[in-house]
């Protein structure tokens, strides 16, 4: 990245222009020239090149967010989320240094201030800046805290096209399992997920019923769970679950994309008899339980993409004012793998 750059006067980012009644849309963002903004003491000014979206800032626009680790979003304020940049300007303090690569959570702008230590470089572990953006650290986290993948292990992956999913049964197959099914909404990303990604079999929603489906890819039953959906995926699992299964839940999609939900539950009907016969573990992943993860997962996921053993599906999106269209893109389940923009077309 150059070090050096001539500052504009002004900044450009999208805001929330209301907050949705229901799934976002396009037409709720707007794109707002700003001044440029001026850093405080300790404070520093990063121009970003690219920032990824994702499907948690639903829950974060709608009204069930108790909990959750980021801030709501309303009306008027500017949509962050995970961007990498330089550094513009930093105080005399910090360890960073004009030019640097950096990484933090103000995506959806094109220059952003934070405190010195809301701002990581980015290090050379990863052969591209953008691959820091990839969303594969929970799978990796949940794979290898809660479940584990033990060798010859059936590992089902739910919501396997998107920005988790893609990473998560290439992952699965690296720990050794020895079948990876997916689940997806769309026929032709079954077909990149089993021709691209090396998943065996892929159940497609909305095909026929699901748990049949279910049977058919996975005969003998699954081992381990790596649920990003919830909803009847997760009832359909329990039942197709061997004894000793491991389920780690990560996402729940289901209610998280429904428009007549608040974005922040998800129910399921589970049959807890099963579970119990079984011997079943069911467990959530959050990232800040298990804080050594992060730093595992970008070794790991370096020395992976440097040798060709897993790929960083995604899709590229030119330009800041894009991003809006794309959010609703990605919500309505249009892309493959994660959604990466680049602010400065």
């Amino acid at each position: 990245m150059p070090a050096e750059l001539p500052l504009p006067r002004t900044s450009r980012e999208i805001r929330l222009a209301v907050t949705p009644d229901g799934l976002p849309e396009a037409t709720h963002f707007a794109l707002v020239e700003t001044p440029l903004p001026q850093p405080g003491p300790g404070e520093v000014l990063v121009r970003n090149h690219h920032f990824v979206l994702f499907a948690g800032l639903r829950t974060l626009m709608g009204t069930e967010n108790d909990g959750v680790p980021l801030p709501p979003l309303r009306g008027g304020d500017t949509v962050i989320g995970p961007a990498v940049g330089e550094v513009v300007s930093a105080p005399d303090s910090s360890p960073l240094r004009p030019g640097d690569a950096v990484t933090h959570l103000l995506g959806w702008r094109e220059y952003a201030v934070l405190p010195a230590d809301q701002v990581l470089p980015l290090g050379d572990e990863l052969p591209d800046p953008v691959a820091y953006l990839a969303q594969g650290s929970a799978a990796y986290g949940a794979l290898t805290r809660l479940t584990g993948v033990r060798p010859g292990d059936t590992v089902l992956v739910t919501g396997a096209a998107g920005a988790v999913g893609t990473l998560a049964g290439q992952i699965a197959r690296l720990l050794g399992a020895g079948r990876v099914v997916g689940t997806t909404g769309s026929p032709a990303k079954a077909e990149r997920l089993v021709a691209e990604l090396g998943y065996d079999a892929v159940v497609v929603r909305g095909a026929g019923e699901f748990a049949p489906q279910l049977a058919e890819a996975a005969p003998g039953g699954i081992d381990v769970l790596l649920d990003l959906v919830g909803g009847e995926q997760l009832t359909a699992a329990v039942e197709a679950a061997r004894p000793g299964a491991r389920f780690a839940l990560v996402g729940a999609l289901s209610g998280q994309l429904d428009g007549g939900r608040g974005g922040g539950s998800a129910p399921a009907g589970i049959d807890t008899y099963r579970l119990i016969v079984k011997g079943v573990s069911v467990r959530g992943y959050t990232g800040a339980d298990h804080p050594d993860v992060e730093a595992e997962w970008t070794r790991r996921f370096g020395a992976w993409l440097r040798s060709g053993e897993i790929r960083f599906p995604y899709t590229a999106v030119a330009g800041l004012e894009n991003a809006p269209r794309a959010f609703q893109e990605l919500v309505e389940g249009v892309h493959f793998g994660g959604v990466v923009v680049e602010v400065f077309s």
